[in-house]
């Protein structure tokens, strides 16, 4: 495989080499995708955490029962227009 970098990035990854940390550029972008791949990870816990906690206020809503009822597809729209209005 080859990848083309700008100089700044290579320049980048020969200064992590000559630190002595790595042993070639191949290790430093397997380290730097490693680290990518666990960044991803924790944004995605992050995102689920915060969705989890949006779902309990909602369940909490609906048991106090402030709830509301759609009976059609037309009050489900309209809601979903007001909803989008706001944000």
């Amino acid at each position: 495989m080859h990848i083309s970098l700008t100089d700044e990035l290579e320049s980048r990854v020969k200064a992590k080499v000559e630190s002595g940390l790595y042993n070639n550029a191949s290790e430093v972008v397997r380290e730097a995708l490693r680290f990518m791949d666990t960044h991803e990870d924790w944004i995605h816990e992050i995102k689920m955490a915060h969705l989890r906690d949006q779902l309990a206020v909602g369940i909490n809503q609906l048991e106090r029962g402030e709830g509301i009822e759609i009976d059609s597809k037309a009050a489900l729209d309209s809601l979903f227009e007001g909803i989008k209005s706001q944000a």
